[in-house]
C-alpha cells in the first residue's frame, strides 16, 4: 500500500494540470425583462438626466429570499455515463432541481496545499494551476462525473414560461414581453415588495409598448466571408468560416506555414509580471493584425509570417488592474467607400491597461491624427465613480458600421466600492463619444461598482443591436451594500447601436453573489425550431447554462423557468428566492450536487477530500457564499463551465459547438476582525485570500485540491460538445483535450480544462486549442472524432482565426498561456494550410 501511495503521488505531481478561477425574476416566467430604471444612457458631455431617453435600465429586481434558509432539494437526475456520454445523443445532464440549483463561485483558484495556484484571469479567469490532473488510476474507471439528464419533454411542464424578470426601465423592452414581479417586487411567494416597486411596474408597462413599436425585421446573420475581421471572426459571433479547402477528408494533411515569435513573453521571474496572451489574429485589408501583451501591433503577411509594419504604444508595463500582462488582440474597421490617397481609411485599434486606446493606419501603421487626440483616446477620462484603478482596454472594441464600442476590465475582490460599469460608443474616425451606457443606478453607485463588459460583445448589424454580456457587481461574494435592484448585472442586454438605449435586457442571475459574470460575446444564429423560423441568440455561461431567445425580442425560444434556489444566513444579505433556469439546451453540467469524490485523489490525502466534501456545504449551484464549516461548495467554478471563446455555430448544419470544464472550488467567508486576524495572502492571481475592502467581510477562494495537487472530483475536466439547434438536444460529447504537466500526458478519457473557443467551417470541421496540453485541434463537426492535432510551445488559449489569402485557406492560432491552466507561457503564431501542390 505504501509502495501504491508513493507511486500515486509521484504521478500527481508529473500529471496534475491546473484548474482555475475565472475573471470576472422572481415570477413564474422567463421572458424578456423590461427595461429597468435609473440606468442611464447619456450624450456626450451630458449629465445621464433622469428622463427616459437617457436613462435605461433592465435588470430585474431580485425579490428577497425566503426566511427558511433550507429548501427541499431537487430531485435526483440522469446520471450521463461517461461511457456513453462519448456516444450520440448523450447529452449533458440537466441539472433542474427546483430549488437547488446552481454553484457558486466565480474566480477561484487552487487550494493552499496544491501546487502554487496560477494567477487569476482579469476577468474572472482566476488562476487554476494548482489543480493537478491526477495520475495513476486506469482511465477505464474513472468516467465523467454523473450529470443531471433533464428530459426536455418533462422540463416545459405547464408553468414553465419564459421568465420575464423585467423591472421598468426608459428604453423599450422585449417585444410582446410580459413582466414578471421583478427581484424585491412584492411576489405571491415571499410578499416582500420594495418601495418604488409600483412606478417600475408602470415604467415597465412603457418600455414594452416602445419595444413593440419597434420594427421587426426578417434580416439573417449575414454570410460569413474569407476573411476574419473581428475577435470572433464576425460580430455575430458564430466564429464560422465558408471557407471549404480543408475537409475532414485531407485535414490529416496539414502542415505549418510558418511561425512567429514575437518576443513579448515575461514568466514573472524577472522586472515584467507575467504574461496572459489571449488574442486572435484578425486577416483583413491582405494583412494579418496581432496585439500582443506588451501592447504592440504587428502586421505580417498572412503566407509567410513576415513582418510589414510594427507599432508599439510604449504603454507601461504593469500590472495596474491585473495579475499579469493581458492582451486579446486588436480590433478593425474600414470606411464603407475608401477614399483612395486618404490616410487612415481603414483603422486598427489596440488598447492597453492604462485604458489608452490607439488608433493606427492599417495600411501602415502610423497613428491616425484625427482619432481623439492625434490617435490615442484616453478611456479613463469618463473613470469618475471610485476611481480605484484604470478602466482597461485588454479586450479589442467591438466595431458595427462606424461605431467603436468599448467595453473596459478591471480588479475584481478586493473592493466593495469600485468604478461602476459602463460601455462607450465612439466614432471610428474621430474618436468622439457618441453615447454611454451605465450598468448600475445612478443612486447607489457610489457604494458598489462593476458590472462592467470585459468580454468580447456581438451585434445584429441588419437590425441595429449591439448585446452586452454583462458581469456581476461588486464586491462579488457579499451584497450587503447593494440590496436595490440593479437590473443589468450578470444580464444579456440588448442596445439600439445608434443611441445606446435599451431594446431588451434578460438577467441570468438575481443579485449575483458568486461573481457569476456573463463572460462570452453571446452567438447570433438563425434557427429552425418546429417548423418556425427564429432570429435567435444564445448565450453560454459561467454556470453550464445556455440560454436561447429571440434576439429581435429577448422573449424565449424554449422556456426559461424561474426556480427556488437556497437562502443563507449572512446578516444584512439579500438572497433572490428564485433564479433562472433553461429547460433546453439541458445544463452541460449537473449543478444539482457535486461530483463524486475522485477515489485516487481521496486515497492519495488518506481521506482529505472526502472529509472535505464532508465539511462544505453544498444544496445547489446557488448555494449561498457562508463562514460556516470550509463554505460553499462552488460547482460550477468562479472560471466558468464555459470560459470567454463561447460557442460557435455552423449555420448551414445548425449545429452550435461548445468547449467546457469541470472544476470544483469552494469559498469562505470571514468576518472583519477574523480575516483580520488571519491576514491571509492572495494566491497566484484571485486565489487565496482577497479583502473586499469597505464590506464587513473578506473572503478566500481555493480549488478543491488535495495535499499533491490533485483533483478532488472525477474526471473528465474538459469536454467538447455539439448541440443540435433545431431541436436543442446534445448530439455527441466527448472528453477534450489531455491534462498534462512536466511533459507527461494523461489519459485523453480525462480531458482537460479548457480556455479559449471553437472555430468552425462550413466543411465540417472544429479547429480549437483551448487545453493546457499546449495542442491544437481539428475534429469533425459532425461525429466528435479527432482528426488531426499538432504541439505548440504554450497552451493556445485564444480563439483560432480561419482565412483565405491569394486562394489558399489557412489556420492561424496564437500560444500565449494561460496560468489558469499550467505556469506555461508563450509568443508564438503558428499559421497551418494543406500542402503546397
Amino acid at each position: 500500500m505504501n509502495r501504491l501511495l508513493r507511486s500515486t503521488a509521484i504521478l500527481t505531481l508529473l500529471a496534475g494540470p491546473a484548474f482555475a478561477q475565472q475573471d470576472d425574476t422572481p415570477g413564474p416566467t422567463g421572458e424578456p425583462e423590461a427595461v429597468a430604471p435609473e440606468t442611464s444612457v447619456s450624450a456626450p458631455e451630458q449629465t445621464a438626466p433622469e428622463t427616459d431617453e437617457s436613462e435605461t435600465s433592465s435588470e430585474p429586481a431580485a425579490t428577497d429570499a425566503d426566511s427558511d434558509a433550507e429548501r427541499e432539494a431537487a430531485p435526483a437526475r440522469d446520471a450521463a455515463d461517461p461511457e456513453t456520454a462519448e456516444t450520440e445523443g448523450a447529452t449533458p445532464a440537466a441539472d433542474a432541481p427546483a430549488a437547488e440549483p446552481g454553484t457558486a463561485d466565480e474566480d477561484a483558484e487552487g487550494s493552499e496545499e496544491a501546487a502554487p495556484e496560477p494567477e487569476a484571469d482579469e476577468e474572472g479567469e482566476a488562476p487554476s494551476e494548482s489543480a493537478g490532473a491526477g495520475a495513476g488510476e486506469e482511465a477505464d474507471e474513472e468516467a465523467a462525473p454523473a450529470r443531471d439528464a433533464a428530459d426536455p419533454d418533462t422540463a416545459e411542464t405547464e408553468g414553465a414560461t419564459p421568465a420575464a424578470d423585467a423591472p421598468a426601465a426608459e428604453t423599450g423592452t422585449a417585444e410582446g414581453a410580459e413582466e414578471a414581479p421583478a427581484d424585491g417586487e412584492e411576489t405571491e411567494e415571499d410578499g416582500s415588495g420594495e418601495d418604488g416597486s409600483a412606478e417600475e411596474d408602470a415604467s415597465a408597462e412603457t418600455d414594452q409598448q416602445a419595444a413593440q413599436a419597434r420594427p421587426s425585421s426578417d434580416a439573417k446573420v449575414p454570410a460569413s466571408g474569407p476573411d476574419w475581421k473581428s475577435f470572433h471572426g464576425q460580430v455575430s459571433g458564430a466564429k464560422y468560416s465558408p471557407l471549404d479547402q480543408i475537409t475532414p477528408e485531407n485535414v490529416g494533411e496539414l502542415e505549418l506555414a510558418w511561425r512567429l515569435e514575437t518576443g513579448d513573453v515575461s514568466d514573472g521571474s524577472g522586472d515584467l509580471p507575467a504574461t496572459v496572451w489571449s488574442a486572435t489574429p484578425i486577416y483583413a485589408n491582405d494583412l494579418l493584425y496581432i496585439g500582443t501583451p506588451f501592447y504592440r501591433v504587428l502586421a505580417v503577411d498572412p503566407a509567410t509570417g513576415e513582418e510589414v509594419w510594427s507599432f508599439d504604444s510604449q504603454s507601461t508595463l504593469e500590472a495596474l488592474t491585473q495579475p499579469a500582462l493581458k492582451n486579446r488582440g486588436v480590433a478593425y474597421w474600414e470606411a464603407a467607400e475608401p477614399v483612395e490617397g486618404e490616410a487612415c481609411q481603414r483603422i486598427v485599434y489596440l488598447g492597453t491597461m492604462d485604458a489608452q486606446l490607439f488608433a493606427l493606419d492599417a495600411d501602415d501603421g502610423a497613428l491616425c491624427e484625427g482619432f481623439a487626440d492625434g490617435g490615442v483616446l484616453d478611456v479613463n477620462q469618463w473613470n469618475t465613480v471610485n476611481d480605484r484603478w484604470p478602466l482597461s482596454l485588454l479586450q479589442p472594441p467591438t466595431i458595427v458600421d462606424d461605431h467603436v464600442i468599448i467595453g473596459w476590465a478591471g480588479n475584481d475582490w478586493d473592493w466593495a466600492e469600485a468604478p461602476p460599469g459602463s460601455v462607450f460608443s465612439v466614432n471610428a474616425q474621430t474618436g468622439e463619444l457618441e453615447w454611454t451606457f451605465d450598468t448600475i443606478p445612478e443612486d447607489i453607485r457610489e457604494r458598489t461598482g462593476t458590472a462592467n463588459v470585459w468580454t468580447a460583445m456581438s451585434a445584429d448589424e441588419e437590425r441595429g443591436i449591439v448585446y452586452l454580456p454583462v458581469a456581476s457587481p461588486s464586491p462579488n461574494y457579499w451584497g450587503g451594500n447593494r440590496t436595490e435592484d440593479i437590473p443589468y448585472a450578470t444580464s444579456t442586454t440588448a442596445l439600439d447601436i445608434e443611441t445606446g438605449e435599451v431594446i431588451w435586457s434578460r438577467q441570468w442571475v438575481h443579485h449575483d453573489i458568486w461573481d457569476y459574470d456573463i463572460n462570452s460575446a453571446p452567438t447570433l444564429m438563425d434557427i429552425t425550431v418546429d417548423g418556425e423560423e427564429i432570429p435567435a441568440l444564445m448565450q453560454a455561461t459561467k454556470m453550464g447554462f445556455l440560454f436561447v431567445v429571440n434576439r429581435e425580442t429577448g422573449e424565449d425560444v424554449w422556456p426559461i423557468e424561474e426556480r427556488e434556489v437556497p437562502a443563507g444566513d449572512i446578516e444584512g444579505e439579500r438572497y433572490a428566492p428564485t433564479q433562472p433556469f433553461p429547460t433546453v439546451p439541458a445544463p452541460l453540467i449537473d449543478q444539482s450536487t457535486l461530483p463524486d469524490v475522485w477515489p485516487l485523489a481521496d486515497i492519495a490525502s488518506f481521506g482529505a477530500c472526502s472529509k472535505l466534501w464532508d465539511e462544505m456545504q453544498y444544496a445547489g449551484m446557488y448555494q449561498p457564499p457562508t463562514t460556516e464549516g470550509a463554505g460553499a461548495g462552488a460547482y460550477p467554478n468562479s472560471a466558468g463551465v464555459v470560459q470567454w471563446g463561447g460557442v460557435g455555430f455552423d449555420p448551414e448544419r445548425q449545429l452550435a459547438v461548445v468547449n467546457l470544464s469541470h472544476v470544483v472550488q469552494y469559498i469562505q467567508l470571514y468576518e472583519r476582525e477574523d480575516y483580520d486576524r488571519i491576514n491571509g495572502e492572495a494566491g497566484p492571481g484571485e486565489s487565496g485570500f482577497h479583502p473586499q475592502t469597505g464590506a464587513p467581510y473578506g473572503m478566500s477562494l481555493k480549488t478543491a485540491l488535495n495535499r499533491w495537487g490533485m483533483p478532488c472530483w472525477k474526471p473528465p475536466f474538459g469536454e467538447l460538445a455539439a448541440i443540435d439547434m433545431t431541436t436543442g438536444e446534445i448530439v455527441w460529447r466527448k472528453p477534450f483535450g489531455t491534462s498534462q504537466r512536466y511533459g507527461f500526458y494523461m489519459p485523453e478519457k480525462w480531458g482537460s480544462p479548457t480556455i479559449g473557443g471553437p472555430a468552425v467551417t462550413a466543411s465540417g470541421l472544429i479547429f480549437i486549442g483551448a487545453t493546457m496540453d499546449a495542442k491544437v485541434r481539428a475534429y469533425d463537426l459532425e461525429t466528435g472524432e479527432r482528426l488531426w492535432e499538432d504541439l505548440t510551445e504554450a497552451p493556445s488559449v485564444s480563439n483560432p482565426a480561419i482565412y483565405e489569402h491569394d486562394g489558399a485557406q489557412y489556420v492561424a492560432f496564437v500560444s500565449g498561456g494561460n496560468s489558469i491552466l499550467k505556469p506555461s507561457v508563450g509568443d508564438m503564431v503558428s499559421v497551418y494550410r494543406l500542402p503546397v501542390e
